[in-house]
């Protein structure tokens, strides 16, 4: 794995679109290619990304607007994660572990040269899978323990319920102190 780089098994010829592309085109790019996601380019420079994740977001946050009046590079992020093509799939793994995106444009020279994706990797490497899928693993619990912890300040001991009187098992509920009961009827 270590000899192997990033120029060798990456796509050479990514789908890209230009900034003042609409949403709604790039939904039908992304559904008609199969694609999650889009790399924004003007003159062959990487300037923006959008996922199918991006569209579903301004659908959402800017609902009163039509898709076909937001341009791509208004929802794109700001800072993008890139990798140069002579990294080794090792850099690239470590790479989209941190920054957490199964998916990298390769930048040469500041320009857009390629696209390397886990599923590009995984076709030459299977073995990964399944540290892949431990990582997914990891952190799914990771966010299972945190709204845990969120749940847990929340709960309260045993006390009298602000709304009915019983005695019972009280929950926080916008300040007030109140039982499950009360909790599911508000």
């Amino acid at each position: 794995m270590k000899k192997i780089l990033v120029l060798d098994i990456m796509t050479r010829m990514p789908v890209t679109i230009s900034p003042d592309t609409h949403l709604l085109e790039c939904a039908r790019k992304m559904v008609r290619k199969r694609l999650g996601s889009l790399l924004i380019v003007d003159k062959k420079k990487l300037i923006g990304f959008i996922s199918n994740q991006d569209i579903l977001w301004a659908l959402i946050k800017k609902s009163k607007e039509d898709l076909s009046k937001i341009k791509a590079i208004d929802i794109s992020p700001k800072k993008i994660a890139a990798i140069k093509p002579t990294s080794t799939i090792e850099e690239v793994v470590k790479k989209m572990k941190k920054v957490k995106f199964y998916r990298l444009p390769v930048i040469k020279d500041k320009e857009l040269v390629g696209m390397i994706s886990i599923k590009d990797i995984l076709n030459f490497y299977p073995e990964l899978y399944q540290e892949l899928k431990e990582f997914a693993q990891i952190r799914e619990e990771t966010k299972k323990l945190k709204r845990v912890k969120r749940a847990e300040t929340r709960k309260m001991s045993v006390g009298i319920c602000e709304e009915c009187g019983n005695q019972s098992t009280l929950y926080r509920v916008d300040g007030a102190l109140i039982c499950d009961s009360c909790m599911s009827s508000a």
